[in-house]
């Protein structure tokens, strides 16, 4: 009786405190993150949620390897499929949201013709993302191809291993990069402003970008980390993701 007794306690107690999920998220998301997170927390106040940013490539090597992480939202689509079918993600990955590229300069440029700029002498260093890790990446090689100006601008390429590290260099050490349109709406990047400073990369030169999130074994029945994929899945999530510059499907 004793025993059943302390059980019920704790069972209580472990549900009016809740417990710490762990959320593996591509950092092209975290400048929507806190928006989403304060949102979530509204609805589920005793629920903790430790977040680990990285390349969708990079976080899909560490979830491979191990990594104790309940859900992964990656950059593509590609990373979640050999989870799932690697048996290592408990749910058929789903697209949350789709991305896009934008042209960007902390410097005021003349966008009329920004494949033109691309190719000018003035312009020596431009940042873009890892092909190799990050989903963006390819997305610009991709388009740096199929515009025809690739062996063009090769050489100024400078890379960073995520979508945020590309933003740095692109404000910091570069003449010009190509990133993620969403890291244009976050609250640190107000200053630069569309068609001065940045300018929506045509998306007609590379593939879609869909966004693809799922529950990984280690999450399987867990109640919050599913309550937190339901979430992401929301309107109201959507609705933020929209004002960061995502597309969404259904609002």
């Amino acid at each position: 009786m004793f025993y059943t007794q302390v059980f019920v306690i704790f069972f209580l107690c472990a549900s009016l405190f809740g417990g710490t999920i762990n959320i593996a998220i591509a950092t092209n998301v975290s400048y929507a993150l806190e928006d989403l997170k304060q949102e979530f927390i509204k609805l589920h106040p005793h629920t903790k949620i430790k977040i680990i940013l990285g390349s969708s490539g990079k976080l899909t090597a560490q979830i491979s390897h191990g990594a104790p992480y309940d859900l992964f939202m990656s950059a593509d689509m590609k990373y979640p499929n050999t989870l799932y079918k690697n048996a290592l993600a408990s749910t058929k990955p789903i697209v949350y949201a789709e991305g896009s590229l934008s042209l960007l300069s902390s410097k005021e440029k003349d966008y009329t013709k920004p494949l033109a700029l691309l190719q000018a002498n003035k312009i020596r260093k431009i940042a873009v993302a890892n092909p190799k890790t990050s989903p963006y990446g390819s997305a610009t090689l991709q388009a740096l191809k199929n515009i025809g100006i690739y062996n063009l601008v090769k050489d100024k390429l400078i890379f960073g291993e995520t979508i945020s590290q590309t933003v740095a260099y692109t404000v910091n050490a570069t003449d010009i990069g190509i990133v993620a349109t969403s890291s244009l709406y976050s609250s640190k990047m107000r200053a630069y402003k569309k068609n001065v400073h940045w300018i929506p990369l045509h998306t007609k030169f590379y593939s879609p970008i869909k966004q693809g999130i799922v529950i990984l074994k280690r999450g399987k029945n867990n109640t919050e980390v599913e309550a937190f994929y339901d979430f992401i899945l929301s309107d109201k999530a959507k609705e933020i993701l929209q004002n960061f510059g995502y597309k969404v499907s259904g609002l």
